[in-house]
C-alpha cells in the first residue's frame, strides 16, 4: 500500500513539474519570420497579420477539423463520426421493441 502511495505522489509531482517546464519557444524560420513553437506541436506566427492569414488558410483544409460541425458520434477522437446527410444520421434506435 505504501509503494502505491509513493508512486502516486511521484506521478503527481512529476506531471506538475513537466507542465511547468513545457513553455512556448520563440524561433525564426528559414525565411526570417518569427514564430512561437508550442509544446503540443503547434506553431504560429508572432506577426498578427501573418498569423491571421495562416489561420484563414488552415481553416480551408478538412484535416484540420477533427469533427465537422453537426456531426454525431466519435468519442475522444476514436470511432466513426456521422455527418448530416448520411443515411445513418438520426436513425433512431435499432431496438425493434422501441420503434
Amino acid at each position: 500500500m505504501l509503494r502505491i502511495l509513493v508512486v502516486l505522489i511521484f506521478a503527481g509531482i512529476s506531471s506538475v513539474w513537466a507542465q511547468e517546464t513545457l513553455q512556448p519557444v520563440e524561433a525564426t524560420t528559414a525565411g526570417g519570420d518569427k514564430v512561437v513553437l508550442h509544446p503540443d506541436g503547434r506553431w504560429e506566427y508572432v506577426d498578427g497579420a501573418k498569423a491571421a492569414a495562416a489561420r484563414k488558410t488552415a481553416d480551408t483544409f478538412p484535416e484540420n477539423h477533427a469533427r465537422p460541425p453537426g456531426a454525431q458520434g466519435g468519442w475522444l477522437g476514436f470511432g466513426r463520426t456521422i455527418v448530416p446527410g448520411d443515411k445513418d444520421y438520426n436513425r433512431g434506435t435499432l431496438n425493434p421493441a422501441r420503434r
